[in-house]
């Protein structure tokens, strides 16, 4: 059995369909229509609830924090424990809530299909903002597509749902709400089990690891926004599930002084501090990652896991020299990332095998990465890299470069670091290594990008990093080229 609050309704549940997203749940199981399913891929946003869940805040304070996701590619067995806030859970007592107030007052709606999806990612921006903000506001609605308005209209409604925001029936209840979650906590684990299909809902990494071995088969879940499209873009599937997102030890950042260990179910969002403390244009480049509702949800194991060649966090990570947990059972191995691609989404992890943690040294300086896409916000990159180099003396000693979209796995360009690796950091240099690239990769041309601007793309981003590290104060990193 699973239990959550769908606003302040308790619900219990063990005989659905794990295969069932959060927006068909509404839908077609308590009647909230509001939802609305536009893309069922993650890209529209019509479909964003906002799901609560207990939170200390950095004063140690248990408090409720809200978040938007977008509901078709949410399974129900994910809500465990929490609370789950539909459109139609705003109005309260025939009044509307002040966000959805100031779409009417900013005309921020035409047709109106897609104005449930935007009240509630300004309803989780409104809770999680002290005052207007404009980049917080235009981060907020990235993922939510609107044909009619323009979009100046519904940013106006953010602003003024910002400004002087009242208190709401979320804030008087919050105690109430508080008390709720906690009595319904998870204590063991949990499941759904509709008799041909299940999902388990384990709380320890033991438990999990117990699980996978007796289930061998189980697809694990921890975001869903890539496992979700199986179900709802390609109509497969999915018999045995085993959720990690309630497995508290892989929600952990721990920052050590040579190293950040980031637990594999640690969504995107959470991520964002410790990597842009560190390393700034890896927070840069998580801001351009899918969209808010996705990094709220998506995680950094699975963004590795299933070993897409587009993913935009591995190229980081190997031209870091990240290395990842890998657990069965008992036993632990800690792997080179670049060691765990093999081939197109096939890798080094054995069956029973699971990614508990990544390492991500610290200390490198020289840490550049940018991403090429269509789009500024909410796309899927061409080409992505990432250059690590150390100098000594106008010399470079140690070079690790990495690139994604440019092979069928994220990938080092070993012949490129040979020319770098003992050379004068120099223009030549660099065009000799460019040059370089052209032996490393022979990429694809596809509807993103054709293969030969793929290639010059990747040679001018090496270019590119050669200007910025002589001229530091450009300031022209992870850039979206159109």
């Amino acid at each position: 059995m699973i239990q959550f609050l769908l606003n302040q309704e308790l619900r219990s549940e063990h005989a659905l369909d794990p295969n069932l997203t959060v927006l068909n749940y509404l839908r077609e199981h308590v009647g909230k229509s509001g939802t609305k399913e536009g893309c069922a891929s993650g890209d529209c946003g019509a479909c964003t609830v906002v799901v609560g869940e207990l939170h200390c805040n950095d004063q140690g304070v248990e408090q409720i924090r809200y978040r938007s996701l977008n509901s078709c590619l949410t399974f129900v067995s994910s809500l465990h424990g929490k609370q789950l806030i539909s459109v139609e859970d705003l109005k309260h007592q025939g009044q509307l809530h002040s966000v959805q107030q100031a779409m009417v007052e900013c005309h921020g709606s035409q047709c109106g299909f897609c104005t449930p999806g935007f009240v509630m990612s300004l309803f989780a921006l409104q809770k999680n903002s002290d005052a207007p903000d404009s980049q917080k506001a235009h981060e907020a609605l990235a993922g939510n597509l609107c044909r009619c308005t323009g979009y100046r209209p519904i940013l106006a409604a953010a602003e003024q749902a910002c400004c002087n925001k009242p208190q709401d029936q979320f804030d008087s209840r919050e105690a109430r709400t508080i008390a709720q979650l906690k009595a319904i906590a998870p204590t063991q684990t949990g499941e759904l089990n509709s008799g041909d299909k299940r999902c388990l809902v384990p709380l320890t990494v033991a438990d999990l690891a117990d699980l996978y071995d007796a289930y061998p088969q189980a697809r694990l879940l921890a975001g869903g926004t890539d496992l979700a499209l199986e179900v709802t873009q390609f109509h497969r599937t999915l018999p045995v599930m085993i959720y990690v997102g309630n497995i508290e030890e892989m929600k952990r950042i721990e920052s050590f002084d040579d190293r950040l260990e980031i637990g594999a179910a640690t969504a995107l969002s959470d991520c964002y501090t410790a990597l842009h403390h560190e390393y700034p244009d890896f927070g840069d480049l998580l801001h351009r990652f899918a969209s808010l509702q996705i990094r709220n949800q998506g995680t950094l194991g699975g963004n590795i896991g299933n070993a897409s060649p587009i993913g935009d966090s591995p190229p980081l990570l190997i031209a870091l020299g990240a290395q990842i947990v890998l657990c069965k059972g008992q036993t632990r191995r800690t792997l080179a990332l670049e060691d765990y691609f093999i081939d197109y989404r096939v890798t080094a992890r054995q069956d029973s095998e699971f990614i508990e943690k990544i390492i991500v040294p610290k200390g490198h300086s020289l840490f550049r990465a940018y991403k090429v896409s269509k789009r500024l916000d909410d796309d899927i990159s061409a080409v992505c890299a990432a250059f690590n180099l150390k100098l000594d003396n106008g010399v470079i000693s140690d070079a690790r470069v990495a690139f994604g979209g440019m092979a069928a796995t994220p990938k080092r360009a070993r012949h490129c670091e040979t020319v770098l690796i003992g050379a004068t950091w120099n223009a030549a240099t660099v065009e000799k290594a460019c040059a370089a690239l052209a032996e490393d990769f022979t990429p694809l041309s596809d509807f993103r990008a054709s293969k030969e601007y793929r290639l010059l793309s990747a040679q001018n981003l090496l270019r590119k990093y050669f200007i910025e590290l002589q001229t530091p104060h450009i300031e022209t990193r992870v850039t979206a080229y159109v």
